[in-house]
């Protein structure tokens, strides 16, 4: 019989670092966030040999010389106090496991000074073994690692290609350079800089050091605060018609760290559903401030994983403010005039308007971040409530039509260039709006209609969902089993063949039930909208697009397409070799 005995430290530490270092990319990730956790302004990371000597050095408050023997043993962190502390944290790191998982996998050199002493202290680790000794070095920390997995070769047969490592480790810093933004990044690869960013407390900046110059012009800011919950959200999402082909460019982060969440994801799934094709996705960078009392982040070693309070509250929360920052009414608000009006972050809960009284009452917390953030108010109060009541909209200027592209496409002049707009997805978008902001869609009774046929599996989804159907327009009487026949049809699809609108309903339901009532609508929009190859006269292209300008979602039809393109002066001109 084997006998129980106690594990070496050296063989305890090994083990941990299975869960804590999976590979290169995570000794990258515990000594950056170790660095923004110490405050640094700064940080260098430099990878060589194949991504198995890694070099990180920062410009933060240091290590204390009595603590650096104790910082490489287990469970040893500045983190946290007291069992409390747990759940409240306010650092990146607080499992004190990182840096002893590190020094068991790895030949380890830490250099680092505080500002209270004229020297700093070096310690050497291998084989958790530490040596420390006395050394000249400028404020801050230096960890250099070395010939990591050195001692575990099943671990290194498991590694990817150097290229596809790298890859990883470059994930992991832009995505702490760009919650960061204060923070000034540089990472290098045998020598040659790889990404730089320049701290300057940017998020538009640093993604377009990050990214490229251009990325901004996509995105759109979303802003948000509940006082009451204590949640906060910051950020940038990309509007519809720039797309991905991965959910790679989610950056979300609860209280600055870094996470991967379902329950976000799908708040940000659920918007974009009708705004973008199957298959794509957008670019999120959004930070959602929750009050770490109802949040836990001591899920998993890796910190990647959290748990709410409230999770419903979090899913709604999210969903609203992408809505609000997607929405069409700030694209109106930031045309105006910066010296006419205010601009308004949408679903500012502070703000209520008084009809009876005329009179519009702001919260503290709005008008302090009116005063601080936005300009002053110049217009009247009852000019503030024709621009923010949700029924009354501005008067539509006429478009400076030129006239339609194979009877499909609508051309206008436009300041930028010249923009192509699709008529048949413009006004399907608008249509699609109308309808879902109606409490029950205006029907035409039908006094003769054709027997339809269906198969027996869609007659009881059918069943099952007549409600629904009679909410956007349509009474349907069951025959039996296999047929139906319509009673009334939404007024305006009441020359399409009803045959027709159920078949492409059922059709496109992919087998998710819970999707009926949004194919009603699509099929419903796209059926009464204006076909390709129509003419059209002049007042109905400008009725078209008129409409559709005003729509809250303007980029893309309820199937994802887009529906405007402008091909800018500069690129015309340039064609024809003329200057802009």
């Amino acid at each position: 019989m084997v006998r129980i005995k106690q594990l070496s430290k050296h063989l305890i530490n090994q083990i941990a670092a299975g869960e804590v270092i999976e590979r290169p990319a995570s000794v990258v990730k515990e000594l950056t966030e170790n660095a923004i956790d110490a405050g640094a302004t700064r940080i260098s990371i430099e990878i060589t040999n194949d991504c198995r000597d890694i070099r990180v050095a920062d410009n933060g408050s240091g290590i204390h010389p009595d603590d650096i023997l104790l910082a490489f043993s287990k469970h040893a962190t500045s983190k946290i106090q007291k069992d409390e502390d747990l759940y409240d944290i306010h650092t990146l790191g607080f499992r004190g496991e990182a840096l002893s998982s590190i020094i068991s996998i790895s030949k380890l050199t830490c250099t680092t000074r505080t500002k209270d002493y004229e020297t700093g202290t070096k310690v050497k680790c291998e084989n958790s073994d530490v040596k420390k000794t006395e050394t000249g070095c400028a404020i801050g920390t230096i960890m250099e690692v070395r010939d990591l997995f050195y001692n575990l070769p099943v671990r290194l047969k498991f590694l990817r290609n150097p290229n596809t490592e790298f890859s990883y480790i470059q994930e992991i810093v832009q995505s702490l350079a760009i919650i960061n933004t204060g923070i000034g990044f540089e990472l290098k690869r045998n020598g040659k800089v790889v990404l730089k960013t320049t701290g300057q407390k940017d998020l538009s900046q640093t993604l377009s050091e990050v990214y490229s110059s251009d990325i901004v012009g996509h995105l759109k800011p979303v802003l948000n605060t509940d006082d009451l919950s204590g949640l906060k959200i910051t950020g940038m999402v990309s509007k519809p018609d720039y797309t991905r082909s991965s959910k790679k460019n989610y950056h979300i982060y609860i209280n600055s760290r870094a996470v991967k969440c379902g329950v976000i994801q799908k708040a940000i799934d659920t918007v974009y559903k009708t705004l973008i094709a199957n298959g794509k996705y957008p670019f999120i960078v959004l930070n959602i401030e929750i009050p770490a009392s109802d949040v836990d982040v001591n899920v998993h070693p890796t910190k990647k994983e959290v748990r709410y309070k409230n999770t419903n509250q979090i899913f709604n929360f999210v969903r609203t403010s992408v809505e609000g920052g997607l929405s069409n009414l700030s694209d109106y608000l930031e045309s105006k005039p910066k010296d006419n009006i205010v601009s308004l972050t949408p679903n500012f809960p502070e703000l209520k308007i008084d009809d009876s009284e005329d009179t519009m009452y702001v919260s503290d917390a709005l008008m302090k971040h009116l005063q601080e953030d936005v300009l002053p108010i110049k217009e009247s109060i009852e000019q503030q409530k024709i621009l923010l009541e949700e029924n009354i909209e501005p008067q539509p200027q006429d478009e400076n039509i030129i006239g339609q592209y194979k009877n499909t496409y609508i051309l206008i002049d436009v300041e930028e260039g010249l923009e192509i707009i699709d008529q048949h997805i413009a006004e399907e978008r608008y249509i699609y709006e109308k309808l879902k902001s109606e409490k029950q869609v205006a029907s035409q009774i039908l006094f003769v209609s054709d027997v339809v046929e269906v198969s027996v599996t869609d007659m009881s989804i059918i069943k099952d969902n007549l409600a629904k159907f009679e909410r956007f327009g349509f009474g349907i009487e069951i025959l039996n089993d296999k047929e139906l026949i319509f009673r009334k049809i939404p007024t305006l699809i009441s020359k399409v063949n009803p045959q027709e609108i159920i078949s492409d309903i059922l059709q496109n339901i992919d087998g998710d039930i819970d999707n009926l009532e949004e194919r009603i609508l699509i099929t419903t929009a796209c059926k009464a909208s204006v076909k390709a190859n129509q003419k059209l006269s002049h007042w109905q292209m400008q009725e078209i697009v008129q409409k559709w300008r005003k729509t809250k979602m303007p980029y893309t039809c309820p199937h994802g397409r887009p529906i405007s393109h402008i091909i800018p002066h500069k690129e015309i001109a340039g064609f024809f070799c003329r200057q802009a």
